[in-house]
């Protein structure tokens, strides 16, 4: 039997969802600072000059980016506590979920990010810090002043964009139990024995448009800054 639609049950919804928003935007921050963390290392494993660390660095961003979000989050959420009870004998079960969640996706985004980080950097002429160099700025000042504002500036596009994508692969938190903005929603839709349904998943839709628009937005304001800036040098 067809479920009757009630379109303002979408705007009951909003208000109701909207404080879960800083469960997620928690495990985003979370995800993004991991990811950064692990990224850098493997951005520089992939702009040594030696062959090992290139080599690791890439298996592991392919391996990386070839494993679908779900995949990852299951094998960290049940994989991770076997591991350690088989090494440490510790069992890490109570951990709290958002753990696993930002670890999970944190490793997914790292990938992304090598490779937004070697980009960026490589977009640098070498003679900008070789001319830095010889002026007797050391290592650390060129890169300061000269070579971190501009990677910084050229990496802002595709930053936002694995940042859109970080935010909806987020979404797949509540598969493991995490009450976030989307597990919410489903909490809300198993109490009601299925109804509303479609008015949440509408109004979680909403949300979700709202945040991306938003991340173009600030995105597309530091880029314009940081671009007029860089322009001075």
């Amino acid at each position: 039997m067809d479920r009757p639609f009630y379109p303002e049950k979408i705007l009951e919804l909003i208000p109701v969802l909207l404080p879960y928003l800083l469960v997620t935007f928690r495990i985003i921050a979370g995800t993004v600072l991991t990811g950064l963390f692990i990224g850098f290392f493997l951005a520089k494993g992939m702009l040594s000059s030696h062959n090992a660390p290139r080599k690791v660095s890439s298996l592991i961003i392919n391996a990386f980016r070839c494993t679908p979000s779900i995949v990852m989050l299951f094998v960290v959420f049940y994989g991770l506590p076997n591991l350690f009870w088989a090494i440490f004998k510790v069992d890490i079960n109570g951990w709290a979920k958002s753990f696993y969640v930002i670890l999970a996706l944190g490793l997914l985004f790292s990938a992304s990010a090598a490779e937004i980080m070697r980009a960026s950097y490589l977009s640098v002429p070498k003679g900008q810090r070789e001319a830095t160099l010889t002026s007797g700025l050391t290592e650390f000042q060129a890169f300061r002043r000269i070579i971190f504002p501009q990677a910084f500036a050229v990496s802002l596009p595709n930053l936002g964009n694995s940042l859109i994508a970080l935010l909806k692969e987020g979404s797949l938190a509540y598969t493991i139990g995490l009450v976030d903005v989307m597990g919410k929603g489903n909490l809300f839709i198993s109490m009601n024995f299925g109804a509303y349904a479609v008015e949440t998943y509408t109004a979680l839709a909403f949300i979700y448009w709202m945040l991306t628009i938003s991340i173009e937005q600030i995105f597309g304001r530091l880029e314009k800054h940081f671009s007029r800036g860089r322009k001075t040098f």
